[in-house]
């Protein structure tokens, strides 16, 4: 039956698929995804969680497999079969040969709790070994393999529990397994990590419990009161070793409030992060700027507070692997609010007051994401241009050089334990897939890896994909800009082509040579349209100097560096210019807002979440210092100006294009309001808009089903208002797609010359 079950997962095509086809918005929806992977102790295996998500019940359920790594995609065993249920989080035991994973197996859909099951690797059932009342939600094993330690009770309430594991090895059932509390702390335990020597467990937690608001929002008082006084956060430790397994706290300073830490790899350090008691730093989305880091020797409890930066985001501290050198990332010149290149900071552990040394001489961003095992060399993974690639930092000549050279997006990561490479790589034709290499030299030769993991085959086998390339053009000012560009399926040189400008948000992000990006790029390549997706001025990826060539002239430098782009496309004779709309969301839909009202090239236009006037999107956003540094480093209070000449709504008489306007009813980050003034002003100029107001409080659409809808619809806009088709959108188009999920249906290609 498993062997059956590999074929099936690995090699055979859905049956309703015949032959390639152009991708529709469905298939988006439909792609499975891998999570949780685990690798062995002796690195000869890895577990995973496989993902599927189910159209006509708008769930998503996920099994476990099994990959040997030195075999590949031959040796995938599917460890789980539940139709209806979870199983994810799959955990090694430290000696090996079984694991643990957490699942809602057990129990009716509305009453089962996330629980904890053992298995073994080479087969057979799997065996429940908790039965919290509230389910579980966090665990690990200790390194020593004698605890499994886990997470569980009320919200705000829940406590460590352990198993003895150790005690299987000499015998014990598994169903004779009984937790022990490890903490009874009153108010509950947070973040928490067991330390490598498996003799302490740390754990984050509240102060205080504020009785009153607890019962209030039992009582249905449901009224949110912005950046509440609330409790701060202190870092506590259990003595797991001792056999009363006292409970300590860790910080006493009460004016500030500890946000994450992490733990040497020799146990006797601890790097935490720690922001200002202040309601108005910590309780916001951008206390990250706030924060400070700290070192905890745990020989002695002595701390020392190792940056005082006020608005100089730094990272978590990273220890080397003999735990004597300590580094993080910071802004270049650890000064106030920027976005300056980011260096990484190191410094010996023990040099107490001593100045940390910046290194890396790239022109983007540096980190430390893993170390080499001598501790000489710091490697993490970084976009260049229109692709990510692994970097090698050396630690003593600071200086940084490119592992990889891929046409793609490849992320390198180490495991801890065993020390394999683990590779996640996409490009333009390749979904995300995990790999391992042999050795950092092996990853100069695709042939050299080995792939483990390939979630959806039926793309590679049904669908027709456009080209994707990496394209570069001279802006309006002489500046070189970069972006992606994707060409509609079948494209035939010569001819002109219909295009969708795809604009990303951030604006502090970049679109790469990943697989159908730009919100979908491939569908609208499959229905005739060329697709360019431009790394405007803001963008990261191309230096310093071209993502921060919009401070204090937000809009204007990215406007002239999107409509170069497409000028070229027009002379060199890909595009239609009489063809052409745009679209994007968050920082997409700011300049898509600007391209509506400073050009009527365009014949269609789609906005997500996008701002209309930045005065009122500095009060009502969940960040200001951003917006602040952008818009020339000056609050909107002190100068009305700076901020009013950058927004679109200041210019809306100048509005000519059709624009439909999507936004989530409760987004934090650009709130529906900036929409609702939009299209009101819209309506007013006598403009064709639409509004479509999704449920949820994120900055994204949250249910799969509506970000059909918005796709579906968006695509509706352009055929009618840029190829001037006849029908606007339809809510048949969707309903048919839940009607019959996987129904095979000829894409018909419309409107184009």
């Amino acid at each position: 039956m498993a062997a059956a079950c590999t074929v099936l997962l690995l090699s055979a095509s859905p049956l309703w698929a015949q032959a390639k086809r152009p991708m529709a918005w469905v298939d988006a929806q439909r792609l499975r995804s891998v999570a949780g992977t685990a690798i062995s102790p002796d690195g000869t295996q890895m577990l995973y969680a496989l993902t599927t998500p189910d159209w006509k019940e708008a769930t998503t359920q996920s099994d476990i497999y099994l990959v040997r790594t030195d075999r590949g995609l031959e040796s995938t065993r599917q460890l789980t079969y539940t139709k209806d249920k979870n199983e994810s989080q799959p955990r090694w035991a430290p000696a090996g040969g079984w694991f643990v994973f957490s699942s809602n197996r057990d129990g009716s859909a509305g009453e089962a709790k996330q629980q904890l099951f053992l298995m073994r690797a080479d087969g057979g059932e799997a065996r429940r070994i908790t039965s919290a009342k509230e389910g579980v939600s966090t665990f690990a094993f200790s390194k020593d393999g004698q605890w499994l330690v886990y997470r569980s009770g009320k919200a705000n309430e829940e406590q460590l529990y352990a198993l003895a594991m150790a005690s299987l090895d000499r015998g014990t059932p598994v169903d004779s397994l009984t937790a022990t509390p490890l903490t009874k702390h009153p108010t509950g335990v947070g973040s928490w990590e067991l330390a490598p020597d498996s003799r302490r467990l740390y754990f984050i937690t509240a102060d205080t419990v504020d009785s009153d608001e607890k019962a209030r929002v039992e009582k249905k008082f449901t009224v949110a009161v912005r950046n509440a006084e609330t409790s701060i956060n202190s870092l506590w430790m259990v003595d797991i070793a001792s056999a009363s397994r006292p409970t300590t706290r860790v910080t006493r300073d009460t004016s500030l409030a500890v946000t994450a830490f992490v733990i040497a790899p020799d146990s006797k350090w601890v790097g935490f992060t720690a922001v200002p008691n202040d309601r108005y730093k910590r309780n916001i989305t951008e206390q990250g700027i706030y924060a400070d880091q700290f070192l905890l020797d745990t020989r002695d409890g002595s701390i020392e507070r190792l940056t005082k930066n006020e608005e100089s985001a730094e990272s978590g501290l990273s220890f080397s692997p003999d735990s004597r050198t300590i580094a993080f990332s910071a802004s270049d010149d650890m000064a106030a609010y920027n976005m300056k290149n980011r260096r990484v900071y190191v410094r010996a552990t023990d040099a107490k007051g001593a100045a940390f040394r910046k290194i890396g001489d790239l022109d983007g961003d540096v980190s430390a994401d893993w170390w080499s095992a001598d501790g000489k060399t710091i490697y993490f993974n970084e976009g260049l241009k229109a692709t990510q690639q692994l970097f090698a930092l050396d630690v003593a000549a600071g200086t940084v050089k490119a592992v990889t050279d891929v046409k793609g997006v490849i992320a390198v990561n180490q495991d801890e334990t065993t020390k394999r490479l683990m590779v996640s790589y996409q490009d333009p034709i390749t979904t995300p897939s995990m790999f391992t290499v042999a050795s950092l030299s092996a990853l100069a030769s695709r042939s050299s890896w080995t792939q483990l993991t390939d979630p959806n085959p039926w793309v590679r086998e049904q669908i027709a994909l456009g080209e994707e390339t990496e394209v570069t053009w001279t802006s309006k000012d002489g500046k070189k800009v970069g972006g992606v560009l994707l060409k509609p399926v079948g494209y035939t040189p010569g001819k002109k082509y219909p295009l969708i400008v795809a604009i990303h948000g951030g604006p502090a992000a970049a679109d790469l040579l990943s697989f159908n990006g730009g919100y979908g790029a491939q569908v609208y390549a499959g229905q005739g349209w060329a697709v360019l997706m431009p790394n405007y001025r803001g963008s990261t990826n191309y230096g310093e100097a071209h993502k921060n060539g919009i401070v204090g002239n937000y809009m204007a430098p990215g406007f002239n560096d999107i409509m170069a782009g497409v000028d070229v496309l027009i002379k060199d004779g890909l595009v239609d210019s009489t063809k052409m709309g745009v679209l994007g969301w968050s920082a997409g839909g700011h300049w898509s807002n600007w391209i509506l009202t400073h050009t009527d090239r365009f014949k269609g236009i789609s906005s997500g979440a996008g701002t209309s006037n930045w005065i009122s999107m500095y009060a009502q956003s969940d960040v200001q210092r951003n917006r602040q540094y952008y818009l020339g480093n000056k609050l909107p209070y002190d100068d009305f100006d700076a901020y009013w000449k950058q927004s679109p709504i200041k210019y809306i008489r100048n509005a000519k294009t059709p624009t439909m306007i999507h936004v989530v009813e409760g987004d934090p980050r650009v709130p529906s309001p900036q929409s609702v003034e939009l299209h009101m002003g819209l309506k007013r100029v006598g403009v064709p808009t639409e509004l479509f107001m999704y449920p949820g409080a994120s900055h994204g659409i949250p249910d799969a089903r509506n970000r059909l809808v918005k796709s579906t619809a968006e695509m509706a806009w352009m055929n009618y208002w840029v190829l001037g088709n006849g029908t606007k959108f339809s809510w048949r188009e969707v309903l048919e797609t839940l009607e019959d999920p996987k129904a095979e249906k000829k894409v018909e290609v419309k409107g184009i010359n």
